[in-house]
């Protein structure tokens, strides 16, 4: 059986097809195909939550806090019948929380993992499974750091607005191109310029330091994602899946 590799024209296909995206309408939705699902970071487990548990005898109201150390998740387990419990540090594994509670004699696995924005799962307590699901608790924002939170988002939209000199790298070739961007708040617009032609941002997102945008074409998709680092755009991009690399982009001086 022979292996077949792609020779030098579908190659030059697939970046043909890439250049022409980048300079297509600007678009935010993905298609799911084309979309790999990424397991949860440490950092979306982190937090304070309230939940219930199911057993034979009812429901029972529980609580838990999360935080994080490096990759290491740790905090504690409030069930009110039973006290507060403080967990080690630990680790994800699978895309799964599983916590070791309970007395040296008597121990308590409880498992947890994210769907749809909660934390479900099982506690397992002796020979009982019981479902357990957490509601994520609102954070109560500090009124000093408001202002100083609201004055960096303020910056930092300042900085991006303006016209940036990016470049992609596509199998060793550089592509130039030019952002013109605008923010007002998280919402995004301007326009984006090539060799190729020009097209218009029709949708954006400026969110938690991350730049967002879907470049859509005939020839497929390009999902660019990017973060202000030193005053300068840096990133990944994925085109439909099969080609991936790297962009950046220095704001031009007026």
């Amino acid at each position: 059986m022979k292996t077949h590799f792609p020779n030098r024209h579908s190659i030059s296909k697939l970046l043909t097809g890439f250049f022409l995206v980048l300079a297509a309408p600007l678009g935010l939705t993905a298609q799911s195909t084309s979309v790999a699902v990424k397991p949860p970071t440490v950092d979306q487990f982190v937090g304070k939550y309230k939940g219930t548990a199911k057993s034979a005898g009812g429901k029972v109201d529980l609580r838990i806090e999360i935080k994080a150390n490096g990759s290491e998740l740790f905090g504690s387990f409030l069930e009110p019948r039973g006290g507060e419990q403080v967990f080690s540090p630990t680790r994800l594994a699978d895309g799964k929380l599983r916590l070791r509670l309970g007395a040296a004699g008597a121990p308590e696995i409880l498992v947890l993992q994210i769907r749809d924005g909660k934390l479900v799962g099982e506690w397992q307590v002796g020979k009982e499974t019981r479902a357990v699901e957490f509601e994520r608790l609102p954070v109560v924002a500090d009124p000093a750091v408001v202002p100083v939170a609201k004055a960096v988002e303020r910056s930092e939209a300042q900085l991006l607005t303006g016209e940036w000199e990016a470049a992609a790298d596509a199998q060793g070739q550089t592509f130039p191109f030019t952002l013109v961007l605008k923010v007002d708040g998280e919402k995004v617009t301007g326009t984006s310029s090539s060799q190729l032609g020009e097209s218009t941002i029709s949708s954006g997102s400026w969110k938690d330091g991350k730049l967002a945008v879907i470049l859509e074409g005939g020839s497929g998709q390009i999902a660019l994602v990017g973060t202000l680092v030193d005053g300068k755009l840096a990133g990944d991009y994925d085109y439909a899946g099969q080609l991936q690399g790297k962009w950046v982009a220095a704001k031009k001086k007026p």
